[in-house]
């Protein structure tokens, strides 16, 4: 149902750096940029993930309950990928940890610009 998510960035350059490392963790890469945004997907037709400068040139925000979730395969890709945001400035909103009875794992943290992430493994 998703085709992709966008976030805004204040700094596209420091941003692309940021999310080039943590989405290649679940092997996501960019399939198409331009001077204003960039796109990253795991394959063609996939659900996508962008940063964008705002279109109307303002400040990019942070949105009051937004929250972008990303998929992974498995327990140790949510730990991995939390750890390389951490390492890459984000900031912590929640170590990754068992979140419901059901088996849903995952972990929380805040991009450079503010924007809130999770990133989760359900068992199927």
């Amino acid at each position: 149902m998703i085709g992709y998510t966008s976030l805004g960035t204040n700094d596209l350059k420091r941003s692309a750096r940021f999310y080039d490392a943590l989405l290649d963790q679940l092997t996501a890469r960019r399939v198409m940029e331009f001077d204003d945004f960039i796109v990253w997907a795991t394959e063609g037709g996939s659900p996508a993930f962008s940063i964008h400068l705002p279109f109307d040139g303002m400040q990019a925000s942070v949105g009051n309950g937004v929250m972008i979730a990303l998929s992974a395969a498995n327990r140790e890709q949510v730990d991995k990928t939390y750890a390389t945001a951490i390492s890459l400035g984000a900031a912590d909103e929640g170590k990754p940890g068992q979140r419901a009875e059901n088996g849903f794992y995952a972990a929380y943290f805040r991009d450079p610009d503010g924007n809130k992430l999770n990133i989760h493994h359900m068992p199927a």
